[in-house]
């Protein structure tokens, strides 16, 4: 009977009697695999590019690693694509800059759905071999240069000052489109100038506080995280201004 290949990591399963004489190379690349899955680290740019991981049968390949580390000037929106039906987690560093401020970098499976980002974020995946979803997430911090469509975690530095390579405006922060319960965003006023140049959050379509209406903050040092409830009150304070 010939080998099998087991379903996740492509693993060359021997059955008995089998691979005479090659048994220890087979058994050693299975272990290399094994490592790879619990202790492998992967760091690539995608500026120029989207990157299709792979899961090379019976060899050790970049979708079988522990750690992804994301790097590169986005100059647009990028794509990391996992291999259907193989169940996986893994945990992606985004540590990509944006050279424009609505680029977004998303980890998905190839024919499912993935997750978006946040920039500076360190986030444990899970793949059930159709969907990616998210786990627990280290959120980091993204100064906007420009008006802003926000994600799921975003933690927004935001300068409307003029000074230290501020704004010197009034800006708009589109808030996240379809929202799932429990999504987060934000909203810290670096430049301490929301007074005279305010922060406008457009809705995306979901009430804010219960209102069918955008939301302008013009209070000086503001610092706020909105939470997606549900479709009747949106985005509520999860802590005051």
């Amino acid at each position: 009977m010939a080998s099998s290949t087991s379903s996740d990591l492509k693993l060359e399963l021997i059955t008995t009697g089998e691979k005479a004489g090659t048994w220890g190379t087979i058994t050693n690349t299975n272990l290399q695999i094994l490592e790879q899955a619990t202790s492998g680290y992967f760091t690539q740019s995608i500026a120029s590019a989207d990157l299709a991981l792979s899961l090379s049968t019976y060899a050790v390949s970049n979708g079988k690693n522990l750690y992804y580390k994301f790097t590169g000037t986005l100059a647009a929106n990028r794509t990391v694509t996992m291999p259907d039906s193989a169940e996986r987690v893994f945990i992606v560093e985004d540590a990509t800059a944006r050279s424009s401020s609505n680029y977004t970098l998303t980890v998905k499976t190839v024919s499912g759905t993935g997750v978006t980002i946040p920039v500076g974020a360190k986030i444990v995946l899970y793949s059930d071999g159709t969907n990616i979803s998210s786990g627990p997430i280290t959120k980091g911090y993204y100064t906007i240069p420009a008006a802003y469509t926000a994600v799921n975690g975003d933690q927004l530095l935001i300068n409307t000052t003029g000074t230290g390579g501020g704004l010197n405006a009034p800006v708009t922060i589109t808030l996240p489109a379809s929202p799932a319960i429990g999504n987060e965003v934000t909203f810290i006023d670096s430049g301490n100038g929301f007074g005279s140049n305010n922060l406008t959050i457009n809705r995306n379509s979901s009430p804010i506080l219960g209102n069918a209406a955008n939301l302008t903050v013009s209070t000086n040092g503001a610092a706020f995280t909105l939470v997606y409830v549900n479709s009747t009150r949106g985005w509520i304070y999860k802590d005051n201004i």
